[in-house]
């Protein structure tokens, strides 16, 4: 057997510790919850998406997103608007004071990142990137098809 602080998830467990805080500064200067941020992020890529999709997108429970939004859209930061055409459907989309807050936290985060990468070489960085990829894509059975290793037995 590996040793406990070798295994997997404690090697992935003190990264996080390790590359959080300063995202977690930001956050907090902000007001915004882990949660929050992470919403954020996925609806200021788009027009509009309905919950369902950012639960996935962000890897939160179902359930817990419309409290999410619920606090997001208290804050001003997100509305949601009616389908036209399926009247079941509900999509969240960034308001004004969202882009504005984007627009500030951006060049912060993009700095975080920034930062990070240079702590390790180009190839160090893609190869941990695809590496950890693959390892969440095959755990899933959802290899991409674009990755090498994509082949009939580890997509099944």
């Amino acid at each position: 057997m590996e040793e406990f602080d070798q295994s997997l998830p404690m090697i992935l467990n003190r990264a996080l510790d390790s590359v959080l805080p300063p995202y977690r500064e930001i956050f907090l200067r902000y007001e915004l919850t882990e949660p929050q941020w992470r919403i954020l992020r996925v609806v200021w890529t788009g027009e509009k998406i309905k919950s369902v999709d950012l639960a996935s997108r962000t890897l939160l429970a179902p359930a817990s997103i419309v409290g999410i939004i619920d606090r997001l859209e208290k804050k001003g930061l997100v509305s949601r608007v009616r389908s036209t055409s399926d009247r079941r459907a509900v999509y969240i989309t960034a308001t004004a004071e969202s882009r504005k807050l984007q627009e500030e936290v951006s060049p912060q985060i993009a700095a975080i990142q920034k930062r990070m990468k240079s702590l390790v070489s180009e190839d160090d960085w893609d190869h941990m990137e695809q590496t950890l990829v693959k390892i969440s894509y095959l755990l899933n059975n959802d290899l991409p098809a674009d990755m090498p290793e994509a082949t009939a037995e580890n997509r099944q």
